[in-house]
């Protein structure tokens, strides 16, 4: 298993193969040739936190590399996201692997295709915001870095106002909370509302429980903005 343990190399599932696959491979090594691991990879339980955890990795190097040059910031952002959300230990692994997928150059139509096919829709916008966050880390998501996750939003079948509502959480746009709670400025009070509670419960960090508890605690900045939106427009408006 060389430098990477069960946290990446066990239940990974569906992540095993097609372009992931691939990708994942060559990081790691001769890991996929293991029968062992290839047959826990259903019995762990773990399939969808883990395949979800590295195709987050393998995204994350895209992006990285899209303005042309990788950071310190970038690195010490993503090691301090996982710390947070998973642990000394799975911070360490994940560096790791990041270093060595950042070698490679990503297929991403076909890795968001692959992802598409076997992620639901709410752990696919959350995989957006997190994207967005390792943008930001140098704080600001450079031209090229909007353009490239734009392209993986499309690829994974998140529709443009989603995008845009979790783009205006990361880049500065013209009536910010209103395109968060994918709303028109000219809306009613009620239509607020109405908008409000349709993306309370699209972006609660429930819909991602499935994936681990710690990916639900991760998915509680997307809800406080949803919620901050919904505040700032009702105290705008005047409205309790």
């Amino acid at each position: 298993m060389g430098k990477y343990g069960k946290w990446i190399t066990g239940g990974l599932g569906w992540a095993i193969f097609g372009p992931l696959g691939g990708i994942l491979g060559f990081a790691i090594g001769s890991i996929f040739d293991s029968a062992e691991i290839t047959s826990k990879a259903y019995t762990t339980g773990e399939t969808s936190r883990n395949g979800y955890i590295a195709s987050l990795l393998v995204l994350v190097s895209a992006v990285m590399k899209a303005d042309g040059k990788v950071l310190k910031s970038e690195l010490d952002y993503v090691k301090a996201f996982f710390l947070k959300n998973f642990g000394q230990h799975a911070a360490n692994e994940a560096l790791h692997l990041l270093r060595d997928l950042l070698k490679q150059s990503v297929p991403v139509q076909d890795v968001c295709k692959q992802i598409s096919d076997n992620v639901d829709y709410h752990s696919r916008l959350q995989l957006l915001h997190f994207l967005f966050g390792i943008a930001q880390a140098d704080g600001v998501v450079s031209q090229a870095e909007q353009e490239l996750i734009n392209n993986i939003s499309n690829y994974m079948g998140i529709s443009n106002s989603d995008y845009e509502s979790i783009k205006a959480m990361f880049v500065p746009v013209l009536d910010k909370y209103y395109t968060i709670l994918e709303v028109s400025p000219n809306a009613t009070n009620e239509d607020i509302k109405k908008a409000y509670r349709k993306m309370a419960i699209k972006y609660h960090p429930d819909k991602v429980s499935h994936l681990g508890e710690d990916i639900r605690q991760a998915a509680e900045q997307k809800f406080k903005e949803v919620n901050e939106a919904y505040e700032k427009i009702k105290k705008e408006r005047g409205v309790n």
